[in-house]
């Protein structure tokens, strides 16, 4: 019984000193990893515990995940860091500043199931090696050369997103029976689309140099989001598209002549609404071409049946294209196939945009509504939007956004924003977000969509909102303007520090914006968390301090503690003037 015994404590000694020793191992390799990429943001303290590290989770006395999103890394990955820790499962270092490529020795990490790097400027070839993976994201990177066919030995990856790089060379053909998210746009491919990705929507694929025309398959069982519609053919690598509205409307088409909202007299709505509308008046709105009342009718329903187009991508509203009149006109029209009121309602909301004109809200020039389609038709911008402008082609070659553009556009969206909210109590956006803010030549904003959350499905909308909604709002047909102004405090932040809110994959938390800013040491905060791209030669410091202030009092939990829009842009205007003549001293409110 003594020699047992002894034996026993020298088993629990010797275990112990194995985990002591695998921990440490874990604990170097971290440190390593620190050394190079975040010695000045990662606060790790080598006497504590490498498990209460901040970003870091165990189990089993092992480091199983890395989790340090927007953490301000900078600089490449060493060997003998990352590819030391041999149990890690999850690696999340989207929105940071890293560059090179993935060191080969992370091939040693074979338990890694989910690998995110988004958001940053890494580059070199793709890996194919661990044979656990179920999410591989690389989105916005430099990642160069072909996209390897030995990845089809990813049997459980459920999630590759590849899209925003510099791949080039054909899509090799992937056998992945379990992928159900996808997307390989804006790269440098060529050649056709392998048949087992024609599953996948169109917008996967866009921003190549690709061909082949991609349908649905009946029965494919995409999910309703990828479903872009049958009477659309839709060609890839942006091609072309005669007669984009033919299909669409030929069915219903009666040679009617375009209506505005105001011109129906012949029967008056009993409703208090002052844009409800008759049942005689719908009768005349349905499948026709309706102008709104501003719009001069420079072009005609023949106009848009006989107009090319290109697909520029889906949103909230549903696919939206890029058509080009005859006469050179150029226009977006949206195929809004997440509506789900019914006709009569859906112009209703409609008709209230129509009626709302302002320097900073992008006008509807006309829609059309029948029971099966709905168009929404805007004015082309093809400066894009604010979304593109700060996280579009990051890395090399790319024009950096400097801060006094940046307080232009916060101070347009506001007073765009302002105006909406002056028209009633009841009237908000409801989709607040950097991609629905689109720019003119002068940087101006004009904010899109704006109304349209009240008719479209709460999928489409809570989907695109990840970031950007206020806590208490659970219906998103029901946003408050209290709610807008959270979303625009968020936007806020996003312009300041550079960081998106809203590119989350599947298998990965969000980053809580307010919260990352928050956390920041309050005696360096612009330092900590300030875009560093937009500096200039003069001192912007306390300007950047302001408008961080005026972001995170409109993030306040309780709605009540949020500014009004007026007292915002009242705020934004007084940071604005210092960019040339001194305005009055506007505090911003205490946090």
């Amino acid at each position: 019984m003594e020699l047992a015994g002894v034996i026993l404590i020298m088993a629990i000694l010797s275990f112990g000193e194995v985990v002591n020793s695998d921990l440490a191992s874990d604990g170097r390799a971290l440190m390593a990893f620190r050394a190079a990429v975040g010695r000045h943001s990662l606060k790790w303290n080598p006497s504590v515990n490498v498990c209460n590290w901040r970003g870091i989770g165990c189990s089993r006395f092992r480091v199983i995940w890395v989790r340090l999103p927007g953490a301000r890394l900078v600089g490449r990955i060493p060997r003998g860091s990352l590819g030391n820790l041999t149990e890690l499962q999850k690696l999340s270092l989207r929105h940071n500043s890293l560059q090179g490529s993935i060191p080969e020795d992370l091939s040693n990490c074979k338990a890694l199931k989910i690998v995110n790097l988004q958001g940053n400027q890494m580059s070199g070839p793709l890996p194919s090696e661990w044979p656990n993976l179920t999410a591989l994201t690389l989105s916005f990177n430099d990642f160069n050369g072909t996209i390897p066919a030995s990845l089809s030995a990813l049997k459980r990856l459920r999630t590759l997103l590849l899209d925003n790089n510099s791949f080039t060379g054909p899509l090799p053909v992937l056998d992945l029976p379990s992928l159900v998210d996808f997307n390989v746009s804006n790269n440098n491919l060529t050649g056709p689309v392998p048949d087992t990705l024609k599953k996948f929507a169109p917008d996967s694929f866009l921003g190549n140099n690709l061909s082949g025309e991609l349908q649905l398959q009946p029965g494919s069982g995409l999910r309703k989001k990828h479903r872009v519609g049958k009477i659309f053919g839709i060609v890839v690598g942006g091609v072309c598209l005669t007669g984009l509205i033919v299909a669409i409307l030929v069915i219903s088409w009666g040679k009617k002549k375009p209506v505005t909202p105001d011109n129906n007299e012949d029967e008056k709505s009993t409703s208090e609404d002052d844009y409800s509308i008759s049942l005689l008046e719908l009768e005349k709105i349905e499948n026709s071409l309706v102008f709104s009342p501003d719009n001069k009718h420079s072009f005609s329903f023949e106009d848009l049946l006989r107009a090319s187009a290109e697909v520029l991508g889906k949103g909230s509203v549903g696919v939206a294209y890029k058509a080009i009149l005859r006469l050179g006109t150029v226009l977006v029209v949206k195929r809004a196939t997440e509506v789900v009121v019914e006709p009569r309602k859906f112009i209703q909301q409609i008709n209230r945009m129509a009626k709302m004109s302002h320097k900073n809200l992008l006008s509807l020039k006309a829609y059309y509504c029948s029971q099966e389609e709905k168009l929404l038709v805007y004015d082309y911008m093809p400066m894009g939007s604010l979304y593109s402008l700060l996280h579009g082609n990051r890395g090399a070659g790319r024009t950096p956004v400097d801060w006094d553009t940046r307080v232009q556009i916060a101070l347009g969206a506001a007073e765009g924003i302002e105006y909406l909210h002056k028209q009633g109590g009841k009237v908000s956006h409801g989709n607040i977000k950097s991609s629905n803010i689109l720019l003119t030549n002068d940087y101006n904003a004009c904010l899109s969509d704006f109304g349209l959350a009240h008719v479209l499905t709460a999928s489409s909308t809570f989907g695109n909102k990840v970031g950007y909604r206020a806590p208490e709002v659970s219906d998103i047909h029901m946003v408050s303007q209290k709610a807008d102004v959270y979303s625009f405090g968020v936007l806020l932040l996003e312009l300041v520090t550079g960081k998106s809110p809203t590119q989350v994959s599947l298998s990965d938390e969000g980053l809580d914006l307010p919260t990352w800013v928050q956390s920041a040491v309050p005696e360096e905060w612009t330092a900590e968390v300030s875009d560093l791209e937009s500096t200039t030669c003069r001192s912007i410091e306390e300007e950047m301090l302001q408008l961080l202030q005026v972001g995170m009092a409109c993030v306040a939990l309780y709605p009540d503690q949020r500014p009004t829009m007026t007292q915002i842009v009242k705020m934004i205007r007084d940071i604005y003037s210092k960019s040339g003549e001194p305005g009055p001293t506007t505090k911003p409110p205490s946090l």
